[in-house]
């Protein structure tokens, strides 16, 4: 390495130092290195390089290839001296050496970076250059003979570009793999790679630290990879994978030679296939593995806990911090948490606590945080407190939880994850901190109260009257505190019909109705906690003990986008539901108003959040549960507002409880019309795409800000604007005019153009008429969340259908419609 350093500090010296040189713009060599500002571009004008510093970088300063046109953000696509950065561009240098190699020289004139390339010196005369191509490759040839030496598309780094092949050398050994960035500004190797498998199978994985596989692509099958389906959708890319004795590989192309694409490894470790969207000047995500960032091996490092519905995703337990806030800014997590107070380690059996504990240590429960991936050791415990102290009882135990037995875990905790829902049966996990950690009642506890004897005369003539008073209101008291559990969010509570009579008023403040029975305010004692009881008419299908199960079902259901339950009362034939009360009231009431007094127009930011937020309770009830639960009646109705205006989906899980047959046709099932999927007629088995279907209807609404039964009459600037407002917002969106004139006009414009545009377009993918193209709820999220690219849906012909039986076809004489839909706003019982 320093016989090549000299070399080049040669070569420069023969061909005058510091002066400049004429060369091709593309091209490096001896005597025309690249130093300071000075770049190389490709012929095409499509990437270039030189020396950069990330954002976040410092004064740090790599070579690397990037984007030249199109693509309005530097993104660094290679880089040479990831793990070796210089400090002063201007004075170090890139050039071919004496060697053949290509060399990057600091400005200590050290050597830093080196292609180390030991059949470069036989050139027999011929000089060897650098070339950049169009294709991002940096290649070292010998333009004499066509000899190519080295190429950086074979030393990927966290990028692999369209035409490069990545895979293994099968009589070498070795393996091509991407290697993803310390941090947003560290180009360092960091501590997730993505290769080939090296023995000898089709699949790519993705690893942590280069030993842990957290997932995998799949077999290559049928021309995809088994793991990621999402192949399947994606007509832009050519796919190609190939293997014989010698070598295996894969590659992918662009059919549109004009569009940008890479996939990459992130810092967080996910695998993301992306395209430049040059309308929005931004990155779009295609598609990313694994899904959820949570499912990466140690994505939070020691004793962080992921959290996939939080942003940052990534937080420390409770008694510890980040190990480096510079680095968590940046996105590198790796270095994970440490303790604000040390352990002292004095606990066990040495320890005179009587709570088992000692002065130094003590423990947290962690509520709601998963159990450690790591295996714990067992330990023989036969009770709580014995398997606290069986931890305390060593230095490098840090956490424990007892459920059916103990478990203990030594050392550092890893790949902890925060659930908000699926809590039920999970154990709890207590972690050992420091005592200074936790706030203490042992001063209380061993607080000594001397009292005179006229005080305890005092107090025992008073028990006595405390306890007559207990007995006469033992009833009374005993329903209180059963009304009080419920309100502290017990389990699901089995309320007396009384009770909750009483709590309501003898149900006299009537909130609504709504498809399943009449709702009705009330109060659990001490007025901090309202409630809404919902009486459950018609004809109920099922018995006593089969409605008690159901109802238990539905509530161990938990999510911040679905509405708790809180309990059930079942009195003769009445059936009654206990929920929270959402002070917003129902999203139609807030999104269209009511007479006389119309609502103040929701902005669009509220709207998007709360499209976002039901989307997501939807995939829960879909995805989440052990059971796929199918709603059955989306609309806005459906749809509860607390008091931060966070969507919560309402009845869900009551179509089964009123044991409906999704077999049939519609006259057998209610709904709404309006919302109801084609299926429903046809008498097609229902899905979980039926629900897709009514949410797409209601995204159009909370678009429009009008409800879509009603006619839009015709405009004078714009005759097409009026009619069925989904079939109007069908055709605007497949001719590309999403942004034309479907917003609601009481925004006045004030609106993200991209977020409407993606929710206009997955809007009409859900109002498909074969639910075979209608998205899943998961990718409706990731579609709003601009994790997943949106085509333009076609125009679904079951709308035009919609339009001309319910009268909403306009006269060419009059430009009128009838709004047959919202005069009845019919629903088939």
């Amino acid at each position: 390495m320093a016989s090549t350093a000299l070399l080049l500090v040669m070569a420069m010296a023969i061909h005058g130092g510091g002066t400049a040189w004429c060369f091709a713009s593309d091209t490096i060599s001896a005597s025309s290195p690249i130093s300071g500002d000075r770049t190389v571009v490709s012929r095409g004008r499509k990437f270039e390089l030189g020396f950069f510093s990330p954002a976040g970088g410092g004064s740090n300063y790599y070579v690397g290839i990037w984007y030249k046109q199109v693509v309005s953000q530097r993104t660094p696509v290679w880089v040479a001296n990831r793990a070796a950065p210089v400090a002063d561009p201007a004075s170090s240098r890139l050039a071919v050496a004496a060697d053949g190699n290509l060399v990057l020289i600091n400005e200590a004139g050290k050597l830093v970076w080196s292609s180390n390339v030991s059949s470069a010196s036989s050139s027999n005369g011929a000089a060897a250059v650098a070339v950049i191509l169009d294709t991002g490759n940096l290649k070292l040839w010998r333009e004499s003979s066509g000899e190519v030496l080295w190429q950086s598309v074979e030393h990927p780094t966290d990028t692999w570009l369209p035409g490069v092949r990545l895979g293994m050398n099968k009589i070498t050994g070795e393996v091509q793999a991407l290697v993803s960035w310390k941090n947003a500004g560290d180009p360092a190797p960091g501590m997730f790679t993505l290769g080939i498998d090296p023995n000898g199978t089709s699949q790519y994985f993705t690893k942590w630290n280069r030993s842990v596989t957290f997932w995998g692509s799949g077999e290559w099958k049928n021309g995809v990879f088994s793991g990621v389906p999402e192949m399947i959708s994606h007509d832009k890319y050519d796919f190609m994978f190939f293997s014989d004795a010698n070598a295996s590989y894969f590659s992918y192309s662009l059919q549109d030679p004009t569009v940008i694409s890479r996939l990459v490894l992130d810092v967080s470790g996910q695998v993301r296939q992306i395209m430049w969207a040059q309308s929005r000047d931004e990155w779009e995500i295609i598609w990313m593995e694994p899904h959820s960032r949570c499912a990466i091996y140690a994505v939070c490092g020691e004793f962080g806990v992921c959290n996939e519905n939080s942003e940052p995703y990534c937080s420390c337990l409770a008694g510890f911090r980040p190990s480096s806030v510079a680095d968590w800014e940046l996105g590198d997590h790796s270095m994970g948490c440490r303790r604000n107070n040390p352990l002292r380690c004095d606990g066990g059996a040495n320890s005179s606590s009587v709570d088992g504990e000692g002065d130094g240590d003590a423990f947290l429960v962690a509520p709601g945080v998963s159990l450690p991936r790591n295996p714990p050791w067992p330990a023989r415990s036969s009770s709580a407190r014995d398997c606290r102290l069986a931890c305390l009882r060593s230095c490098n135990c840090t956490a424990y939880s007892y459920g059916s037995h103990c478990s203990l875990w030594y050392d550092s905790l890893l790949n902890l994850e925060r659930r908000f829902q699926d809590t039920a049966g999970m154990d709890d996990l207590y972690l050992r901190v420091s005592a200074m950690d936790v706030p203490s009642s042992k001063g209380r506890k061993r607080t000594i109260v001397f009292v005179s004897i006229a005080s305890v005369a005092s107090i025992l003539a008073l028990s006595v009257i405390v306890s007559v008073v207990v007995r006469m209101y033992r009833k009374r008291q005993r329903t209180i505190t059963f009304m009080q559990a419920a309100s502290e969010g017990g389990n699901l509570v089995a309320f007396k019909y009384g009770d909750v009579r009483r709590a309501t008023k003898n149900f006299s403040e009537k909130l609504g109705g709504g498809s399943f029975g009449s709702v009705y305010k009330g109060t659990l004692p001490g007025g901090q906690v309202a409630i809404a009881v919902k009486k459950l008419e018609g004809r109920l299908c099922v018995g006593e003990k089969q409605f008690r199960n159901e109802v238990r079902t539905i509530g161990v259901i938990q999510h911040v986008n679905l509405v708790r339950l809180r309990g059930f009362s079942s009195h003769g034939s009445e059936r009654l539901l206990v929920y929270d009360h959402m002070p917003n009231g129902s999203l139609d009431k807030v999104l269209f108003g009511g007479a006389p007094a119309p609502a103040p127009a929701l902005s669009w930011r509220s709207r998007f959040q709360i499209a976002l937020g039901a989307a997501r309770g939807l995939l829960y009830l879909h995805e989440g549960c052990r059971d796929c639960i199918i709603h059955c009646d989306i609309k806005p109705e459906n749809i509860l507002l607390d008091k931060d205006l966070v969507p919560k989906v309402a009845d869900f899980g009551l179509a089964k409880l009123l044991a409906r047959d999704f077999s049939r046709v519609l006259t057998t099932v209610r709904g709404t019309i309006g919302y109801l999927a084609p299926e429903w007629i046809s008498g097609v088995p229902i899905t979980a795409k039926a629900d897709v279907y009514s949410y797409g209807m209601v995204l159009l609404e909370i678009v429009s800000g009008r409800r879509n039964a009603r006619c839009w009459p015709a405009v004078e600037q714009d005759p097409s604007l009026s009619g069925y407002f989904p079939l109007v917002a069908a055709r605007k969106v497949n001719q590309g005019e999403a942004l034309d004139g479907l917003l609601d006009e009481r925004l006045h414009g004030d609106v993200d153009p991209r977020e409407l545009e993606r929710a206009c377009r997955v809007a009409c993918w859900c109002v498909q008429d074969d639910e075979a193209r209608r998205p899943t709820m998961e990718q409706v999220v990731q579609a709003l969340e601009g994790v997943v690219a949106v085509d333009v849906p076609p125009v679904p012909t079951s709308l035009q259908a919609w339009a001309e039986n319910s009268g909403f076809l306009m006269s060419a004489s009059t430009s009128a419609c009838f709004d047959s839909f919202s005069r009845s706003h019919l629903r088939d019982s």
